[in-house]
């Protein structure tokens, strides 16, 4: 079957089962390698993409929801003002330790600070909470967003 996908502004069309999960698709047929395969049933967000700007799990999400949608991986969102600074941020703050899961975090991130630049705590802690970090760095990464949020306040 051919699903017609548009990741990263560009358009694709890829002959596979419409239940096929949207990560498959992502890394094995498109080559996105940031969009990491972690538990395969959306509790971890190692796998974490943005689908018409919301933060999404690829690997529980089969290709016919993500159909003529809007994908945007962490390859594309690094490229823009507030992906490079939430990259910066994660730098700065040496957020990542093995790094397996901060691109699906980063992403979630991103995808809140487009939506407001300015979240409390709590807003903060929700966007983070579909993400498990094996190594521990949570502090680290919170740390991050909050100097990203300080940073887009700068760059606004």
């Amino acid at each position: 079957m051919s699903i017609s996908l548009t990741i990263n502004g560009s358009p694709s069309a890829l002959e596979l089962d419409a239940s096929t999960p949207l990560l498959y698709a992502i890394r094995n047929d498109l080559d996105f390698k940031g969009t990491r395969f972690g538990c395969g049933s959306g509790h971890c967000g190692a796998c974490t993409v943005l689908i018409d700007g919301k933060a999404v799990q690829s690997c529980d999400t089969p290709l016919y929801l993500a159909e003529n949608k809007n994908i945007q991986t962490i390859e594309h969102l690094i490229h823009e003002k507030v992906g490079r600074i939430v990259q910066q941020s994660f730098l700065d703050e040496q957020a990542a330790q093995c790094g397996y899961c901060i691109n699906g975090i980063m992403v979630s991130v991103i995808s809140m600070l487009t939506k407001n630049n300015e979240p409390d705590q709590a807003t903060i802690m929700m966007c983070l909470n579909r993400h498990l970090c094996r190594c521990g760095t949570h502090t680290r990464i919170i740390k991050a967003t909050h100097r990203a949020i300080r940073e887009l306040k700068k760059a606004i």
